[in-house]
């Protein structure tokens, strides 16, 4: 029987692949996003040859795949065929990409919260499953990088429509873009329209708010409610008391966030919370390994 299992991480802008044999990581490769949603059926194959090409494809037993976009049945199917048309005999499993967190963290049941360029939350307790945000930039994601600079901007353009002054944070955040004045971020938003170059920005408020920039403390912990809500609606609705696993590059780097986080999970009775310490895909590797035991069990 096969040993090799493959794990996929399937985010907007890169694909991580790792290949493992008898449970050690032999080989890692990074594409283009084959994320089906954004960059269509033809691109996703292309960029999963490009990463499988790299791993090798051969005795590979189970695979997992985890992918935003994802969420509907036809996307999951897409996304499952493409695999099978690449890995002939191979056990596939296709995954919200938020729900390799709790398997690299090494539990099964708990909370994943994201907090990325976007922000979305996942948790299991036994049979039970659920999910909340993960909506996308134009409807919602509160708590991601993108949107804390999204709230940055739209506070500055409040005090502009207010004939005030720019206070520290627009002008910080207009010299970080690289404008003169921060009357230029409105057309600068629009112009630029590329949401990791504005996650990226998010960091500006972070600084701020180290500092005791009262306006960035506030969009910060406005951050850490909206994640919070996301993760205490889905603990809701499926029994759970933890652990809550942050994930995602603004969770995982903004020991601020972190902590505001802690703090409004524990006034909701939920004292657990775990920051990821490995990339996701990890997790699928694990995901991989339990499908390769089931086929094993079936063998």
């Amino acid at each position: 029987m096969s040993t090799a299992v493959i794990g996929l991480d399937i985010g907007g802008s890169k694909t991580q692949a790792v290949r493992a044999e008898n449970g050690v990581v032999v080989a890692e490769a990074l594409a283009g996003s084959a994320n089906i949603s954004s960059v269509g059926r033809d691109e996703a194959g292309r960029q999963l040859d490009i990463a499988l090409g790299r791993l090798g494809v051969h005795d590979v037993g189970a695979v997992c795949a985890g992918a935003a976009g994802v969420e509907t049945p036809a996307g999951a199917a897409t996304l499952t065929a493409l695999l099978a048309e690449r890995i002939p005999g191979a056990r596939i499993r296709v995954v919200h990409d938020s729900q390799l967190i709790l398997a690299a963290a090494g539990v099964r049941d708990g909370v994943a919260v994201i907090s990325g360029t976007g922000a979305v939350a996942w948790g299991r307790a036994g049979d039970k499953h659920a999910r909340a945000g993960g909506w996308g930039y134009l409807l919602g994601d509160e708590g991601s990088g993108y949107w804390v600079a999204k709230e940055a901007v739209r506070r500055t353009l409040i005090r502009l429509d207010r004939e005030e002054p720019a206070d520290h944070l627009g002008q910080q955040l207009a010299a970080d873009c690289g404008l003169q004045d921060p009357d230029e971020l409105l057309d600068h938003f629009y112009a630029q329209q590329e949401r990791r170059y504005w996650a990226g920005r998010a960091r500006v408020v972070f600084e701020l708010a180290q500092s005791g920039d009262p306006v960035s403390t506030d969009i910060v912990d406005q951050a850490a409610i909206a994640l919070t809500d996301i993760a205490a609606s889905v603990a809701e609705r499926i029994g759970s008391t933890g652990p809550v696993v942050l994930a995602g590059g603004l969770a995982v780097h903004q020991p601020a966030l972190q902590r505001r986080v802690r703090h409004h999970l524990g006034m909701r009775g939920i004292s657990d919370l775990r920051v990821l310490t490995v990339d996701p895909v990890r997790g699928a590797i694990q995901i991989a390994l339990r499908e390769l035991e089931r086929r094993g069990a079936k063998d």
